[in-house]
C-alpha cells in the first residue's frame, strides 16, 4: 500500500487532528466562551408572550427549583457560569477559586468568587408567578439550571440582591448600556419557557427595546 506524503498528507493529518480535538478533547461540561444571546427577534417574541396578572406566591419555595446541579468532577452549574463569565479563572480541581469578574449590571469588579452571585435573569419567584407554579420540580430544576438560554449570569452580589425577584418594570440594571441585552435576554427566557408577562412588565420591555438598533430588524 502506498503511503501519502507531501502537502496533501499534511492537510489530511491536520483535518484528522482537528476532528479528534472536537470529538474527544473538549470535556462535556466545558463552559461556553460567552453568555448565550437570544438573537435580534426580541420584539417579535415579546409580542407573542401572554399578558396576565401576576399569580399568587402561595406554595412558593426556592426548594421547588433545585439548583445548583452537579456537572461532574465535583463541580456544579455555579462553577460552570463562573468559569464562563470570568477571566484568568483559577481552578482547584474544577471548582472556581479565583479570577476576575466584571458585573454587567453595575460595572463592579471582583476577584473573589464569593463576591459574585449567579443571577437568574428571570428570577425564580417571578417564574412562579408567571406559570412555573404549575410545573413539577424536575421542570423547575431545568429552568433554574438553564445554561442554554441567557438565564444565568455572573454579577455582583449587591446588584443581584437589589434586583431580587423584580421584573423590568420594577428594576433595571444601573448600567444603561446593558438594557438592550437585558431586555432581549429576559424576553428570550420567558418566550422559551412560555411564561407570562404583566402589562407593566411588557411596557417596560418595549421601552427598553425601542432604542436598540437591532430590535426591529427582520
Amino acid at each position: 500500500m502506498r503511503t501519502r506524503s507531501g502537502p496533501r498528507a499534511a492537510v489530511a493529518a491536520l483535518v484528522a487532528a482537528l476532528a479528534l480535538g472536537v470529538a474527544g478533547c473538549v470535556p462535556p461540561d466545558e463552559p461556553d466562551a460567552a453568555p448565550p444571546s437570544g438573537g435580534s427577534n426580541a420584539v417579535e417574541q415579546l409580542g407573542q408572550l401572554t399578558v396576565a396578572s401576576a399569580g399568587s406566591m402561595k406554595g412558593y419555595s426556592r426548594e421547588h427549583f433545585p439548583h445548583w446541579r452537579n456537572t461532574g468532577k465535583n463541580c456544579d452549574v455555579r462553577d460552570t457560569i463562573l468559569q464562563r463569565d470570568g477571566k484568568d479563572v483559577k481552578l482547584s480541581g474544577c471548582n472556581v477559586v479565583g479570577g476576575r469578574w466584571e458585573s454587567v449590571y453595575d460595572g463592579r469588579s471582583a476577584t473573589d468568587p464569593s463576591d459574585v452571585d449567579i443571577d437568574h435573569m428571570v428570577p425564580l419567584a417571578n417564574a412562579w408567578r408567571s406559570g412555573a407554579d404549575d410545573w413539577n420540580d424536575a421542570k423547575r430544576g431545568d429552568f433554574a439550571n438553564d445554561t442554554t438560554r441567557p438565564q444565568l449570569l455572573a454579577v455582583s452580589a449587591s446588584s443581584n440582591r437589589a434586583k431580587g425577584d423584580q421584573d423590568p418594570s420594577q428594576w433595571k440594571p444601573a448600567n444603561r448600556s446593558y438594557w438592550c441585552q437585558y431586555a432581549e435576554s429576559w424576553v428570550t427566557v420567558k418566550h422559551h419557557w412560555r411564561l407570562t408577562v404583566t402589562s407593566a412588565e411588557k411596557a417596560a420591555l418595549n421601552d427598553m427595546l425601542e432604542g436598540c438598533t437591532w430590535a426591529n430588524k427582520p
